[in-house]
């Protein structure tokens, strides 16, 4: 693995450890904050409720205007009066519903009564009592439920920021390959017309030497690729093609320029349509660098089978090696650009196939499985139409 994607996914890690910390320090400074806030509440109710009691036996030398305050000074606490039987005489700071007004009132005693949330005001004069009911207030439950919603906010906010560096770290990479590739295609351009051009020349003077026959093939194969660097990055031009014969191409291509102790097979499924949309030389280069690595990953010692299915829609391609496999995490990590496991190489080979296959073509291509010291498959799913 490179040095670039550990880097990467170390970043990755400690961006979201970082996000999670600040979550947990603010979740427990507004407990603890919304804690002291309860206790407070919870003192002005017995205040309060101090109040109604005095207020209940009110005679000529009670202060009214004192204790009045002290009531109406609640504006925040929802508070429910009841008399022994729970049965409601006063409430304050609760929104009652304008139908079924009792049974509200009495769901929401029961469960204020579940909560613990009352005081008792002694009428010993009458030798009764009354209750008082009283929840949180709205400031006090805002305050609980804030961790969630700031939690919430941040998990947003760092989807979109990692959404957005993706995406622009995404558009900025494809306009590195995409002119990497045509300057490439554009520099290679020269040398190969001119080799063309000696090729010509040499077949007119040796009719009967076989090595130029070869050393043209090489040159027009040279020709291919750069014709095939020269689209990436331009509007993809599918046109009706035959399958079979585009992978039987690439598959004979790999052949010849490996070693007899590499075996490819190819086997179609019956049934499978002929005739499909392709950019040709783009998807013989996907077969091709998939069989590259694959020979790689197997130290140039292996089996190479491309299978090929399909389904009423799809065209299914399996290519599977007898390599040395990669762990499950790096399923999707060898698809990003950069990334490699050879000492020698851009990573770019992966990265652009995926690119072919499903910008261009519609297409996915993913790895289906793989084991290490086993192999690994990957599939390509092409549409029909």
């Amino acid at each position: 693995m490179n040095k670039t994607y550990q880097t990467n996914k170390i970043l990755k890690f400690l961006f979201i450890v970082g996000a999670i910390l600040i979550v947990l320090a603010s979740t427990i400074f507004t407990n603890r904050l919304a804690g002291k806030l309860s206790v407070e509440e919870q003192k002005k109710i017995q205040i309060w409720a101090e109040a109604t009691r005095q207020l209940i036996l009110a005679d000529e030398t009670t202060d009214m205007n004192f204790i009045l305050n002290i009531i109406e000074g609640n504006t925040t606490i929802p508070v429910i009066i009841t008399d022994n039987n729970d049965q409601m005489i006063e409430y304050r700071n609760i929104k009652a519903p304008e139908k079924n007004n009792e049974d509200f009132f009495r769901k929401k005693i029961a469960t204020l009564k579940n909560k613990k949330n009352r005081f008792e005001i002694n009428l010993r004069e009458s030798n009764t009592k009354q209750y008082i009911y009283y929840d949180d207030s709205l400031i006090l439950k805002q305050l609980y439920i804030f961790p969630y919603i700031q939690f919430g906010v941040i998990f947003v906010f760092f989807v979109i920021v990692i959404l957005a560096f993706s995406s622009t770290k995404r558009a900025e990479q494809n306009k590195v390959w995409v002119g990497l590739s045509k300057e490439t295609a554009h520099q290679l351009g020269t040398p190969i017309s001119s080799l063309l051009a000696w090729t010509e020349l040499l077949k007119i003077r040796y009719e009967d030497d076989k090595l130029i026959t070869d050393m043209e093939k090489d040159v027009n194969r040279l020709r291919v690729i750069a014709d095939r660097f020269s689209k990436i990055g331009s509007k993809p031009d599918l046109k009706k093609s035959d399958l079979k014969e585009t992978l039987s191409n690439a598959v004979n291509y790999m052949n010849n320029r490996s070693s007899n102790k590499v075996e490819i097979s190819l086997n179609f499924n019956e049934g499978i349509p002929s005739i499909v949309p392709l950019n040709v030389p783009l998807f013989e280069w996907v077969i091709e660098n998939l069989c590259k690595n694959a020979i790689d990953a197997m130290n140039g010692i292996g089996r190479i089978s491309l299978n090929v299915k399909n389904t009423e829609n799809e065209i299914i391609i399996d290519i599977k090696d007898t390599g040395k496999g990669m762990e499950r995490n790096l399923y999707k990590a060898v698809f990003s650009p950069g990334f490699t496991t050879k000492e020698r190489g851009w990573g770019l080979g992966l990265s652009l196939a995926k690119r072919i296959i499903e910008e261009y073509h519609q297409g996915k291509i993913f790895v289906k499985h793989s084991e290490i010291n086993v192999g690994t498959t990957f599939r390509i799913i092409l549409p029909v139409n």
